[in-house]
């Protein structure tokens, strides 16, 4: 017989008063169009994959800015499913329709991507998906949970429940009154042990309702549960009636959660520790729907210093709790990774010293190993992890990313890069040695940190010359005459060019040597040092730069002799 037939030969018989209804005839008037749940059982089948491989997924809401908190998750959970073989899917969760914003489960994916976090499964953009197990946008499975709810109902697992937000509102005055625990359970349920006639009456009556779970739970029992990172953990059991189906036909998260890591053979669910004391009403979920439930392992927050305090990194006060951030004051996203995975492990950050060049697909992340407190953000620490990062660069690499970063940020800088040639000679100096340039970590520095190498940007500025310990003008001037007239050499390669510096030290009566100027201070005014302080300070009006041959073969004669002929033009 089709649902719509049963619906209407019931609806007729509680007309006439000619039925004792059942659960299964009050499941059939409520979901009349549902379909069986071995329909779903058959299509969403056990998956195919090796002993030990994890499913995991994030399921992030389309309501605003993706926060740091979804990476760090999702970072986790791809590289779990990457290093066990097994499979990580996004499922997006948008049930509630009132909070979502435009376009923004494409910011979700396009972020995610941004940070190599492509999914193997589930949502591609607003309306397409990859993968088997889909629907993978929550709000486009509702006839999937209506079936799991039917099937509660058909058991006398679940109800309807008919009170009103005015009952509600004085049943939780009731309770704060009486200084009793606030909720829907016990002898407060009032719709709990309606019977199916007069739920049905109602029903017909058009009398609005939700779905309930009828809990079995009592609050003075406990229930014990190991967490794979918060260890063994005990909790009262769930005595609550939540809510499972809201009266739009839409599920709560609770319930749409369990359905659908149960259809999609969730192994673990990897998510932040405010969900740890949901964990008694999900395990009775799985245990009520007759599903295994999946691993829980829940991860402590990232956590900021306020005020001699510590509190959760905030999307409202903190702006480095946005994603955004990142990409807007130019962190490469393999410096925020790396970040990441510190946090994660704290035996990452060894590993990373003894594999410096390693990729982080070498190193095995083990959720027990999580710290189960909050680990402190530290912006300077991402700072940090970036430099070595963009050390690591190739010079065409630095100049790509600074120049899609100076696109959208920057246009001074922008147009400062329109000669690629030359600016892959800029970045290329002190790029590809042992010991790397550390000078830039992230793009917004980039402009700050190169401009004195781009003549228009050198000459606009109203120099000032920080001279250090060599800083009468007659000296300058003669270390600057000197260097023109006598000790520049075009050819020369990095050690003829210091020897020559040398030289010209010895020639002013400075110490050729530091060692030596160390050995007898009272005899030498200065140094070797000094004397190339000077120089460099001439050159580039800053006294701390990358390596100055490779800056003096990248200016090339004529530039340099311009530079030092206005220093000495500035010294008078």
């Amino acid at each position: 017989m089709k649902n719509k037939e049963k619906f209407d030969i019931i609806t007729k018989n509680l007309e006439k008063g000619e039925i004792d209804m059942d659960y299964k005839e009050l499941a059939d008037l409520i979901f009349p169009d549902a379909k069986e749940i071995s329909y779903y059982e058959e299509k969403y089948p056990e998956r195919n994959l090796p002993e030990g491989a994890m499913v995991v997924r994030v399921a992030p809401s389309p309501t605003g800015n993706v926060h740091i908190g979804t990476i760090y998750q999702a970072f986790l959970n791809r590289k779990l499913a990457k290093q066990t073989g097994g499979v990580f899917y996004v499922r997006v969760e948008d049930t509630d329709q009132k909070r979502e914003i435009e376009n923004g489960i494409t910011q979700i994916i396009e972020t995610l991507k941004k940070f190599d976090l492509a999914p193997d499964e589930g949502m591609i953009n607003e309306t397409e998906s990859k993968g088997e197990y889909g629907p993978y946008r929550q709000s486009l499975r509702k006839e999937i949970y209506q079936a799991y709810a039917k099937h509660l109902l058909e058991q006398g697992k679940a109800y309807p429940c008919f009170a009103s937000a005015e009952e509600l509102d004085e049943m939780r005055a009731k309770q704060e009154a009486a200084k009793v625990r606030t909720g829907y359970y016990g002898v407060w349920a009032k719709y709990r042990n309606l019977s199916v006639e007069e739920a049905a009456e109602k029903i017909k009556n058009g009398e609005p309702y939700i779905i309930r779970l009828k809990s079995p739970g009592r609050e003075d029992r406990k229930i014990k549960h190991h967490d794979v990172i918060k260890g063994n953990v005990d909790f009262p059991e769930n005595d609550q009636d939540i809510v499972i189906i809201k009266a739009d036909g839409l599920p709560t998260y609770h319930f749409a959660h369990a359905v659908d890591d149960h259809l999609m053979h969730t192994t673990h669910v990897i998510r932040g520790d405010e969900w740890l004391s949901s964990v008694p009403l999900h395990l009775q979920l799985f245990q009520m729907l007759e599903f295994k439930a999946p691993k829980y392992a829940h991860i402590a927050p990232i956590m900021k210093e306020d005020e001699g305090g510590k509190r959760k990194l905030s999307k409202r006060k903190d702006p480095e709790a946005a994603v955004s951030y990142y990409t807007e004051i130019g962190v490469p996203k393999e410096a925020v990774i790396e970040y990441l995975l510190n946090i994660a492990n704290s035996s990452f950050e060894l590993w990373r010293k003894q594999n410096p060049n390693a990729s982080i697909d070498e190193f095995e992340l083990q959720l027990n190993k999580m710290s189960v407190s909050g680990a402190l953000f530290d912006i300077v620490k991402i700072l940090d992890i970036a430099k070595t990062v963009i050390s690591k660069f190739s010079a065409e690499k630095v100049y790509e990313k600074s120049l899609k970063w100076a696109t959208k940020y920057d246009k001074e800088l922008e147009k400062m890069l329109e000669n690629k040639e030359y600016s892959l000679k800029v970045f290329g100096i002190e790029r590809g040695n042992k010991k790397p340039r550390k000078d830039i970590s992230k793009w917004s520095e980039v402009k700050e940190n190169i401009e004195y190498m781009y003549d228009e940007k050198f000459a606009e500025k109203d120099q000032e010359y920080p001279y250090q310990v060599i800083n009468d003008k007659e000296s300058i001037e003669k270390i600057l005459s000197l260097y023109i007239e006598k000790y520049y050499g075009e050819k020369d390669d990095k050690q003829q060019w210091f020897d020559k510096i040398k030289e010209l030290a010895g020639e002013m009566g400075y110490a050729k040597e530091v060692k030596e100027f160390k050995e007898n201070p009272d005899k030498y005014k200065a140094h070797v040092g000094d004397v190339s302080t000077v120089l460099r300070v001439a050159l580039t009006g800053r006294t701390n730069t990358p390596d100055m041959y490779e800056i003096m073969q990248v200016l090339g004669k004529e530039r340099i002799f311009k530079r030092f002929e206005k220093a000495i033009e500035n010294l008078k």
